[in-house]
């Protein structure tokens, strides 16, 4: 019988793309669409970590939302209002990379734990996960919102852990973030970097992941080749 685990899988950028908004930033800001939605990201991502050091917390909504507002002085293009508001409306149908559903169903017929596993606030990643009909394929969402920190504080790990019911040796984190997953790797888990890209390094920290895939479906098969 195969062993089974539990799977935390990070959402943006592993379940969900947040870099396609610059399909509809083209519209807004024309050629500053990918620098924008890149930036965005990046901010977003960085307001987290420096509020989950500094003990300062606000959750990842509000983090979007101050990463928004930076962008758009940065690179000098004011937003009316209105269009922000929709840009922070498209953060919940976030379009899904298309061999998601055909991975996560894999596992569920291999018998492992499926969570989805976010710094996003929870009844976002609720709303994002059944607008792009992902949510009945996970069998529960994990948020760091409650914990008021962000990963990769080794805390947020270990509650994954404690919620899905196993032992930090039997929980993965499935993350195409080489942050999160150095992040999990320290906490005791085990962990799964998707590369999505080609061109995408590594970060150089002496930690590397227990399996490196391309595509969340190469999962089941490393999964069956363990039996």
């Amino acid at each position: 019988m195969e062993k089974t685990y539990a799977l935390g899988f990070d959402v943006y950028g592993t379940l969900v793309d947040p870099l396609a908004l610059a399909d509809p930033l083209q519209a807004l800001v024309g050629d500053q669409a990918i620098q924008f939605a890149n930036l965005w990201r990046f901010k977003q991502l960085e307001y987290a970590f420096r509020r989950g050091l500094m003990r300062r917390y606000t959750d990842f909504d509000a983090c979007t939302r101050q990463a928004l507002v930076y962008t758009q002085r940065m690179l000098r293009c004011q937003l009316p209002e209105s269009d922000q508001d929709r840009l922070l409306e498209a953060y919940l149908y976030l379009p899904m990379f298309p061999e998601v559903p055909a991975g996560l169903a894999a596992l569920q017929a291999q018998g492992h734990q499926r969570i989805a596993f976010s710094n996003g606030v929870e009844a976002s990643i609720r709303a994002l996960l059944a607008n792009v009909g992902l949510l009945p394929f996970v069998d529960d969402v994990v948020s760091v919102d409650d914990l008021r920190t962000f990963k990769p504080d080794p805390e947020v790990y270990a509650y994954l852990a404690r919620r899905a019911g196993r032992p930090l040796a039997e929980t993965w984190l499935v993350s195409s973030n080489a942050w999160d997953v150095i992040g999990a790797k320290a906490a005791g888990l085990r962990a799964v970097w998707v590369q999505r890209r080609s061109d995408v390094v590594f970060d150089p920290w002496d930690v590397e992941p227990d399996l490196v895939i391309s595509r969340l479906d190469e999962l089941p098969d490393y999964f069956a080749g363990q039996a």
